[in-house]
């Protein structure tokens, strides 16, 4: 029930994320003597800053509307310009929530709470599930609002 470029862009997407990734790395494998460091450590580095990117394939499965293809569930409902811009806001959200669960940074350091609750966020805006969008979106703000409440003050001479 996936489109066929949807399909295929999914395997392509990994096959140049295998650059990222052990144990094949060529990325890594190139960084490591300018770095002068083990190939190892920059390869699972790397996936864990780009852990976003793994997730958007996911994403053009669940949504085809984000590659501009007929068949996405919320098109009935909003239209195809709609699932369009739906896809979009879901995909550019999840990206944003999975990079703040990797790195551990939105306006100050999150704690492990504050990390289960934006992966928690993440995974609900990857999929079209019953809830899942307003989930997503609900767990999104109350984490995005939690973060800036806990950021530090500006100082007064910074002003």
């Amino acid at each position: 029930g996936v489109p066929l470029i949807a399909s295929h862009m999914f395997a392509f997407y990994y096959g140049i994320m295998a650059d990222l990734s052990p144990p094949v790395a060529l990325a890594a494998l190139a960084a490591a003597p300018i770095a002068k460091e083990n190939p190892d450590k920059i390869g699972w580095e790397a996936m864990r800053i780009a852990l976003a990117g793994y997730v958007i394939p996911f994403i053009f499965v669940y949504s085809p509307a984000l590659m501009l293809q007929a068949g996405d569930p919320m098109a009935a409902k909003l239209g195809f310009y709609g699932a369009v811009a739906l896809a979009t806001v879901k995909a550019l959200a999840a990206i944003g929530l999975f990079g703040m669960v990797a790195i551990g940074f939105l306006f100050t350091r999150l704690t492990l709470i504050e990390r289960l609750v934006a992966l928690g966020a993440a995974f609900c805006l990857l999929g079209d599930f019953p809830f899942s969008d307003t989930a997503g979106f609900l767990l999104t703000a109350a984490i995005v609002l939690w973060q800036w409440r806990q950021r530090p003050p500006v100082p007064v001479e910074a002003v």
